[in-house]
């Protein structure tokens, strides 16, 4: 256990706390190799059906998965390059035109200080430590760090908002590529 002190976020012992994981799997997209990446601004489908394979050590964790018609997975977004606080911590969201400027925080830029991804997949079929979704936004390879089954109840937000901006991008992005089709 690592107490933290509540003012400065320091530990006690004065260093930060860090962490080490463990990937639980791997993210596969048939017909992609698993090194593939997207080109900066080029769309990459989250969409189209990926399959995340569960290592073989993990998948009795997996038992009673199937009841779920959607999942939250926290991936380990390897071929990000981590954000350091010395990097701008602020820009044009997607350098789209009449995008403000906004914090690394408002956004889902890769670039974090820790590269972890969140996503919610629907789940099409899950066959021993195979599972077969939609709307997992990553790439061929990508390490899975955690999947848990997800809970309307406490995931669901009816009361959310989102800024002006947000509902501008999202506009533009149905126009150029048609609307969501993730739920």
């Amino acid at each position: 256990m690592v107490m933290v002190d509540n003012v400065s976020g320091e530990s006690m012992a004065g260093q930060r706390p860090r962490f080490t994981v463990s990937a639980i799997g791997a993210v596969y997209r048939p017909g992609l190799p698993d090194d593939a990446t997207t080109a900066q601004g080029a769309y990459f489908d989250p969409f189209a059906e990926s399959v995340i394979t569960v290592y073989p050590e993990w998948v009795a964790g997996l038992t009673g998965i199937e009841e779920f018609s959607h999942l939250v997975v926290v991936l380990y977004m390897d071929r990000a390059a981590p954000r350091r606080p010395d990097d701008p911590l602020t820009h044009q969201v997607e350098a789209a035109e009449g995008m403000p400027e906004a914090g690394l925080f408002s956004t889902r830029s890769p670039r974090r200080p820790n590269p972890l991804g969140l996503c919610c997949p629907r789940l099409i079929e899950r066959t021993g430590g195979t599972l077969h979704v939609t709307g997992l936004d990553a790439w061929p390879g990508t390490p899975v760090l955690d999947i848990k089954g997800y809970y309307p109840r406490d995931e669901l937000r009816p009361d959310a908002t989102v800024p002006a901006w947000l509902r501008q991008l999202w506009g533009q992005h149905n126009a150029a590529r048609g609307p969501h089709r993730g739920s």
